[in-house]
């Protein structure tokens, strides 16, 4: 997304009066970084947890041992379960949480190979949860599920909000 459209996304967010959460693993703080680069950011993020290990992922946002046991740190029932905490911790009226293989020396297998990213969105009492895979390099595949998370946000602002 570019900056003039994350200044419109960030406008839109602000004219309805919503504020925003993450839950961040294998982004590693790049949403908000990014997300904060449009003016009035300010008044819309409630704050980012970057939650890289399990152990964190369990203290602060409540993610099950069992779940991660189960399905690894990188699975969609993991981001789901930070995306219930966050809501939990911030309050937020969007929390959005992500994890991920954005390099090896994860769980990546043949099912889920390196660039597999999961993302899960809670707003109104509505959940959704999104898995994408994307090529290239660490950064690269870091920065596409960024840019990917904000074009989602702005479908749910015109499907959800806009109204």
């Amino acid at each position: 997304m570019n900056q003039t459209e994350l200044s419109e996304l960030m406008i839109s967010l602000k004219d309805k009066g919503l504020t925003v959460a993450f839950a961040e693993s294998c982004t590693a703080g790049l949403l908000a970084s990014e997300f904060v680069r449009a003016k009035g950011s300010s008044e819309v993020l409630k704050g980012s947890l970057v939650v890289y290990q399990p152990e964190v992922k369990q203290k602060l946002l409540g993610v099950k041992k069992e779940t991660l046991d189960l399905y690894t740190a990188e699975s969609q029932q993991v981001t789901n379960e930070m995306v219930m905490g966050l809501k939990k911790l911030l309050g937020a009226d969007i929390s959005i949480a992500t994890t991920g293989l954005a390099g090896p020396g994860g769980s990546e297998t043949e099912e889920k190979p390196v660039g597999t990213m999961f993302v899960s969105f809670l707003y109104d009492g509505k959940a959704e949860e999104f898995r994408e895979v994307f090529k290239g390099n660490t950064e690269s595949v870091r920065k596409q599920l960024v840019d990917f998370i904000f074009q989602k946000l702005q479908g749910v602002l015109e499907q959800h909000y806009d109204r």
